[in-house]
């Protein structure tokens, strides 16, 4: 019976179909004016719900946005086709990647799911990512044993052996340009 308008900080805001009133929802879902029915007859589809992340989970060091902008690039993909493929607008995306919103838990499987990985993948925190990315760079025996040696240097000598490391690199750099 009535058009939905809009929704300002949870609060329904409603057109009454037999006076025209625009008014927010009331607690017994009556015009104000009229006082007929305020329900809708069908259920509109749902939207995308930004919800701000809380300080809990940033405490706990999830960091969705992260995760969800690392799987989309090496995915290959730009917001606006990630978007397409979760039927949402791009700014829904990009406000997910820059931390402005958290998605909820549906919106966390559609991106699972638009992104071809486990959900768990996204709500991985810090601590366990950080845990995969030394795993990742000690399984090159070459790296693994340079850090068994750094670890026995002192600042000055760590240093130096990075610039030195640096130097060597930007000058085969400038040998293959």
């Amino acid at each position: 019976m009535a058009t939905n308008l809009a929704t300002v900080e949870a609060r329904e805001v409603l057109r009454c179909e037999h006076c025209s009133l625009v008014q927010f929802r009331t607690a017994n879902s009556l015009c104000r004016r009229c006082h007929k029915p305020l329900e809708i007859e069908e259920p509109e589809p749902l939207q995308p719900q930004l919800v701000t992340p809380s300080p809990e989970s940033e405490a706990e060091g999830i960091d969705v946005a992260r995760a969800v902008r690392d799987v989309r690039g090496s995915r290959n993909l730009s917001q606006r086709q990630l978007a397409g493929r979760m039927n949402v607008p791009r700014t829904y995306i990009s406000k997910i990647e820059n931390g402005k919103a958290m998605p909820t838990l549906s919106s966390l499987e559609r991106l699972a799911s638009a992104l071809e990985v486990d959900i768990c993948l996204l709500l991985r925190d810090a601590r366990s990512r950080r845990h995969s990315e030394v795993n990742a760079i000690m399984s090159d025996p070459f790296l693994a044993e340079i850090a068994s040696l750094v670890s026995s240097l002192d600042g000055f000598q760590r240093a130096m052996f990075l610039n030195q490391v640096r130097e060597m690199a930007s000058g085969r750099a400038r040998r293959t340009a």
